[in-house]
């Protein structure tokens, strides 16, 4: 079930191996060639990689290191061309008791053991793959609300499990956010080896991180190979949901795209439309007003030729540093209008292709791309967490959290100041003053400032006072003039499940009962609304650690054992206890309150109109798969 996992067998002759090698990613390719050959002499304490820390080439290994990993790799790539490997049978645990502990140069922890043996699934198979089936004369079904991400693993496992389905999309196809967000520059900022399914994996991506357009194509072929489109719904938006007490079923409204509004019943709801679904255009007035054409980020007009214009963009956040510097050549003028300046982390390889030679070794090393993808993972469990935690008796006035963090910001700010070094009256203008992680740091290979400083680009931090028929303008009273105007102002993030209208027990709204501030348990389920589920829910969000993907294919788990113990034990629907639900957020709310995107009060998504973190899991990616591997009965009430 896999899109291009197979490795091929390895014949090449001792030149294209040496090649080869010159691009491969040492600290993984050690532990895979380890494991291929059964000789875990070649784990040397001597080549441990010294830094197991995001955007660390080669793990900070020297080149006399790396010299010494690429001579022991070709004799053990060829000791696996000539057939002279015997790796013996023993227990995969402890393989990658052995390989963790090498690549991480610490103890393996018992905690941690069983999910690195899970996400890493070294067998080929799918650990995470539901063991029971629902039996073929089940009547209990499932509305998936979402074709993107999120809901095509619903829908995978709710195959899986025997449960009928239906996915709900309000688009023409599957992918989500990576079907509507178009724009020139789109790409994601985890690797894609991390940023993918672990019952999907590839061996064959083309960019480390991977464009929009891949990105797609992998989940248009994820929900072809698990068949699951014949589930699917296009062009169909829910209305509303509605929890019917006597029966406890769900009432779903539908509006198809002919406008004629239907209903289905089912026995539970899965929302799986995330958090970053609905547009924000900013507050501005006179925004209707502007004589050109006007468009989100989101929803770009690609009718509209940008060459030779003069174009304003509103907002420098996560699309905009991706966007900007893939227009800036083609228009005439650029007018850039930054309110809050972003933290940049400098990651050279972020537009590059896959290396031909690690993709070469990706093709014909056994397990490769497993420990590429563990190193991956470790490096982002823990990741830049604990320099996100705030240290109450740090003094900062604001800058920083913490000595980590401080430390974090002094890199950041080296790395920025190198970048504008020639333009300093740029780099006043782009320096944040709020700690590293209090708002979404960006990825950039240097694009960004090499945008910032062309002739034809202006960087505004004035504010903005209107938008007129011929431009923007700013509070002091200047006129920037535009042809086209585009907005980089972020989602309605906080406003959870909008516009749909889902209406729970005692005919309660969800929107009245989090009266805007949206909250859940374990970011999946709410009292007073059984049998609902939301994936990408309140406080799931990964700021500085790991890959959504993972969330969701935790969240997904967690529903399915929900799902199981209605089934098994014969119960009607699970409704969320309010004082676990309380209890849970109390804990949560704490935590932010700990984190540099709570203590800052620099402006963020991240948190809702009440000033409170809605949005972000505090806590690290072990702590979330611990709480959703297997819900617990007394969490909630039957009925």
């Amino acid at each position: 079930m896999t899109t291009s996992q197979a490795t091929k067998p390895l014949t090449a002759d001792d030149e294209t191996i040496r090649k080869a090698l010159e691009d491969a990613f040492l600290p993984a390719l050690l532990p895979a060639l380890a494991q291929a050959t059964g000789d875990f002499a070649l784990l040397r304490d001597d080549l441990r990689p010294p830094a197991v820390a995001p955007g660390m080439l080669q793990g900070g290994m020297s080149a006399e290191q790396q010299s010494a990993a690429r001579d022991i790799a070709f004799d053990a790539l060829k000791t696996l061309r000539d057939g002279g490997a015997s790796a013996a049978e023993r227990p995969i645990e402890d393989d990658v008791r052995r390989i963790f502990e090498w690549m991480t140069a610490s103890p393996a922890s018992d905690d941690y053991m069983p999910l690195l043996v899970e996400e890493l699934a070294p067998t080929g198979q799918d650990p995470r793959a539901p063991t029971w089936h629902a039996g073929d004369d089940t009547e209990f079904s499932v509305a998936i609300i979402g074709a993107g991400m999120s809901g095509i693993v619903a829908g995978v496992r709710l195959k899986q499990a025997g449960v009928p389905f239906v996915i709900i999309e309000k688009n023409a196809d599957v992918g989500g956010t990576w079907l509507e967000n178009t724009y020139p520059g789109a790409r994601v900022d985890v690797q894609s080896a991390f940023y993918s399914y672990s019952f999907a994996q590839k061996i064959d991506w083309p960019n480390p991180f991977s464009t929009q357009e891949v990105l797609l194509d992998y989940f248009r072929e994820c929900a072809d190979e698990e068949g699951i489109r014949e589930q699917m719904r296009f062009n169909t938006e829910v209305v509303s949901a509605t929890f019917d007490e006597d029966a406890c079923t769900w009432s779903l409204r539908l509006r198809p795209a002919d406008g004629a509004e239907e209903a289905i019943e089912v026995q539970a709801v899965i929302s799986a439309v995330g958090q970053l679904n609905r547009p924000k255009l900013p507050d501005i007035a006179g925004r209707e007003t502007f004589n050109g054409p006007a468009f989100h980020s989101a929803q770009w007009d690609h009718s509209v030729d940008l060459a030779g214009k003069r174009v304003a963009v509103i907002g420098t956040g996560a699309s905009a540093a991706q966007f900007v510097p893939e227009i800036a050549e083609q228009v005439a003028e650029l007018s850039v209008f930054q309110r809050t300046p972003a933290w940049f982390l400098p990651v050279p390889n972020y537009r590059d292709e896959t290396p031909a030679g690690l993709q070469w070794l990706f093709r014909h090393v056994p397990h490769y791309m497993h420990w590429y993808r563990f190193w991956l993972f470790w490096t982002s469990t823990d990741g830049l967490l604990p320099a996100a935690i705030v240290d109450e008796n740090w003094q900062s006035e604001g800058a920083s959290v913490s000595a980590a963090n401080d430390q974090l910001r002094q890199l950041f700010t080296t790395f920025l100041q190198a970048q504008y070094e020639d333009r300093p009256d740029l780099f006043e203008k782009i320096l944040p003053t709020y700690p590293v992680a209090a708002k979404r740091f960006l990825l950039d290979n240097g694009s960004w400032p090499e945008a910032l400083k062309r002739d034809n680009v202006e960087l505004i931090t004035e504010g903005i006072k209107e938008i007129t028929a011929d431009g923007v303008v700013t509070e002091d009273g200047r006129l920037i003039e535009a042809d086209v105007i585009i907005f980089g102002t972020g989602f309605h993030a906080s406003q959870f499940l909008m516009p749909m209208k889902i209406v729970g027990r005692n005919g309660i709204a969800l929107t009245e009962q989090w009266d805007g501030d949206a909250r859940a348990y374990l970011g999946i389920t709410v009292p007073n609304f059984p049998n609902f589920f939301m994936l990408y829910g309140p406080n799931t969000n990964i700021v500085v650690n790991g890959s959504i993907i993972y969330f969701s294919e935790c969240e997904v788990q967690y529903v399915l054992g929900c799902l199981r113990m209605l089934l098994k034990d014969g119960h009607r629907a699970m409704d969320c206890r309010q004082d676990v639900h309380d209890a849970y957020n109390e804990r949560i709310d704490e935590a932010n309150l700990k984190r540099a995107w709570g203590a800052s009060d620099v402006n963020s998504w991240y948190k809702n109109d009440r000033g409170r973190v809605a949005q972000n899991w505090p806590f690290n990616l072990l702590d979330y798969w611990q709480q959703t591997r297997k819900p617990d009965p007394a969490d909630y009430v039957f009925l």
